[in-house]
């Protein structure tokens, strides 16, 4: 390892903690030890301070001891030509400066607290492209794709490419690899981000390319975002340092791209990386760091050629990708998902609400369609006038000798995605309520209707090969065409609908297992049965058992529910025993209808957390989507951060949307006549089901009767109104015995 990383790394770590210890001095200065810091809508503090040290930084004050501390693991500095450049002063050095740039982050959001832009998306009108650190709900909702393997890792550039076009071929090779691309720092005023935008790529949470801010110390929330997901999700208790970083380098695949000059700051941030496991790639010749060590493999590599800097740094971390190689003329992949066509970029659209939209996918006899066939009946998007919309149905004939109709839904559900993986064109909806928009620099590539019927012929092969053969694609866009299958299609969604709702507990033998989210919570095992839904929303009973056809060797296996132990409380013998092999012996039990008693455990996916409100004798639930208080005095992120590594935590359990109106949703604690507050737009998505399931349950009114933030946050608040309208739940007997 050359002296001069050693000097450039330890010198970079100095001035970094010199720096801040000024800002803070003067911050000290302009404000009260008491003025509150940190960083908006987090129930983590200061993050990599929090989950490294244990320390809650809350207040102006409380910077003083982790600062201190960062002051204290500054190495000496290097002398003569006898020192010995060991790998660890630089690790402490790398480590001081990042507790250091977390804390310049704080008090930026304290002294300009518009700086970053509080959005997922960035305004680039008004020249708002700052995204800063992300709160909880972006964080948790981004968070579940490194848990399915969607998002395999992340790439963190700072600096900037010598042209535009150098960084749009950077980042458009990791996009196809479906990685996330987090920007920081700038090099000579100028920033990827901005080139980006210069070349016309759409940046922002949605496509996966983070702008976090202009400075290298804004490089700290890509750290931070890493270890909220080691407590989040893998259960690790804030502190635990040696179990945050190794499960950062087995776990969260990332590393840096370094583009242009390295100056000692960014010479100390990339020291400091290499703590998590995370190597730094560069295009400029710099001292490397070659042996392995900390990482899987090289620390530093330099003087790659960005041709080559995609492959080079995904094999310098060890990180397995496959990129999806598909004959269309646009881009595709995951990380274009979350494009948006706005209106100056659209060419076309169907559906919306503008035009009927509808998509079908039904089982064939092998002797009936032609694999591979695609047909386009009636005008293509060569045919219509810029800005004009027509309808399109979608009808997918699927042919295999273990094709399934109980999977016809479950490959329906993916036209979605695989439609917004492809550069350019945007998906929004299912079934008959589809909205596709076609943008014109996808028109300008050649992209035509065709193109969604050969994306969809080699995904579902490629997805689905076990239980798939043939795979024919219809797409109609003549209106009484479009009408026809439209038609057909609500007969067979309706036919669906009540075979699901039909289903109950009873009436099967055998349970799913779904341990897909055991990547990050290495403890939690959910299991999924008709009438208790898995807890991310993403999986029913018939979802798990397709997925098991699909790939018997996968996350969800079956389960011999074997002896009811408990029939009101949801216990079974042959459930506590997979249970309990599944999670290594750390869970031996629990139930599926309370969350008084040893409740299911609760990893960070869930869409919804309920909560005991004794005062009430009722309960409440919360879904990820609402940032305001609740009336058991915690907001989501805060429930999700206490609860959601996998625990069983009785008073609390994370559960679906969905399962909220199943009949056996919290059956062995009253069941859903124990609601008294939720978030109104979680009331409002699934009012329908709500008026049928109080119906069902002899109170046909319970929608109303169900407070929500506008009655209040407190209990004491929504109590008067719960006692108004003679809410169900206070006749009830004690919720907790």
């Amino acid at each position: 390892m050359s002296r001069l990383v050693a000097f450039a790394a330890i010198q970079g770590g100095y001035n970094i903690v010199s720096k801040v210890e000024g800002m803070y001095k003067k911050a000290l200065e302009t404000y009260n030890a008491d003025t509150k810091v940190g960083f908006p809508n987090t129930a983590y503090y200061l993050p990599v301070i929090y989950s490294l040290l244990g320390l809650k930084v809350e207040t102006l004050e409380d910077m003083k001891k982790p600062l201190d501390f960062a002051r204290g693991l500054l190495p000496p500095h290097v002398k003569g030509s006898h020192h010995l450049p060991y790998l660890g002063p630089l690790l402490d050095a790398g480590m001081a400066a990042l507790f250091a740039f977390e804390i310049r982050e704080a008090l930026r959001y304290l002294n300009e607290p518009d700086f970053y832009l509080h959005s997922e998306d960035i305004d680039q009108e008004a020249g708002k492209i700052w995204l800063g650190a992300a709160d909880d709900t972006v964080f948790r909702k981004r968070g579940v794709e490194f848990v399915d393997g969607s998002a395999p890792g992340f790439a963190a550039i700072v600096g900037a490419a010598p042209s535009p076009e150098i960084a749009k071929l950077i980042v458009e090779e990791y996009q196809k690899r479906s990685l996330y691309i987090f920007l920081a720092a700038n090099q000579n005023g100028t920033t990827v981000a901005e080139q980006l935008l210069e070349a016309g790529v759409q940046i922002g949470w949605n496509t996966r390319i983070v702008p976090f801010g202009p400075d290298i110390s804004s490089a700290i929330f890509a750290l931070g975002f890493a270890n909220r997901a080691t407590m989040a999700f893998g259960g690790i208790k804030p502190g635990d340092y040696k179990k945050v970083l190794l499960y950062n380098k087995n776990r969260i695949f990332a590393f840096v791209n370094a583009l242009g000059d390295v100056n000692a700051e960014w010479a100390a941030a990339a020291a400091g990386c290499v703590n998590w496991g995370f190597p730094t790639i560069a295009d400029t010749d710099i001292p490397e760091i070659l042996p392995t060590g900390i990482c899987t493999y090289e620390h530093v590599v330099a003087n790659v050629k960005h041709e080559d800097m995609v492959q080079k740094s995904v094999e310098v971390r060890g990180l397995k990708v496959s990129v999806s190689k598909i004959d269309i003329p646009c881009a595709f992949g995951p990380a274009y998902e979350g494009e948006r066509v706005r209106g100056a970029d659209l060419f076309c659209q169907m559906g919306g609400g503008k035009t009927q939209a509808t998509e079908l996918v039904k089982l064939a006899q092998m002797n009936e369609i032609e694999d591979g066939k695609v047909e386009v009946i009636g005008p293509d998007i060569k045919d219509v006038k810029p800005g004009e919309a027509f309808p399109l149905g979608i009808y997918v004939q699927i042919a295999g000798r273990d094709f399934q109709v109980d999977f016809e839904p479950i490959l329906e559900r993916q036209i979605h995605h695989l439609i917004n993986y492809i550069q350019g064109v945007m998906h929004i909806g299912q079934r008959d309520i589809a909205w596709i928009r076609v943008g014109k620099a996808a028109v300008d590539k050649g992209f035509s209707l065709k193109d969604i019927g050969v994306v969809l012929h080699a995904k579902f092969h490629q997805d689905f090969q076990k239980i798939v053969d043939k795979v024919q694609v219809t797409l109609y866009t003549k209106k009484a065409d479009v009408e026809k299958l439209t038609k057909r299609a609500r007969g067979e969604y309706k036919t669906r609908d009540e075979r699901v709702e039909k289903m109950t507990d009873e009436s099967v033998q055998t349970y799913y297992s779904c341990t897909l989210c055991q990547s990050f919570a290495p403890n939690h095992v959910c299991t999924v049965s008709p009438e208790r839904t898995g807890l991310c929303g993403a999986y029913n009973w018939m979802d798990c058992k397709a997925s098991f056809e699909i790939n018997p060797t996968g996350p969800n296996q079956p389960i011999e529910k074997g002896e009811c132990l408990d029939t009101v409380l949801g216990q079974w013998k042959g459930v506590n025993e997979f249970i309990f092999k599944a999670s290594r012996g750390a869970v031996t039990h629990y139930n599926f209808y309370s969350m008084i008693k040893d409740p299911m455990t609760t990893c960070g996916c869930c869409e919804a957390i309920a909560a005991t409100l004794p005062t009430c004798n009722g309960i409440m639930t919360v879904h990820r989507d609402y940032t305001g208080e609740t009336p058991c005095g915690m907001k989501f992120t805060t429930l999700a951060g206490v609860m959601g590594g996998g625990a069983s935590s009785p008073g609390f359990v994370g559960h679906s949307k969905f399962n909220v109106t199943q009949g056996k949703f919290l059956l062995g604690d009253g069941g859903l006549l124990r609601m008294v507050w939720m978030p109104k737009s979680l009331k409002e998505e699934i009012k329908d089901r709500i008026i049928k399931r109080g119906a069902a349950l002899g109170c046909p009114n319970l929608y109303d009767m169900i407070a929500d933030e506008t009655v209040g946050i407190t209990e004491e608040e929504i109590m008067p109104f719960l006692q108004k309208v003679g809410h169900p739940a206070l006749s009830m007997p004690s919720l907790l015995g």
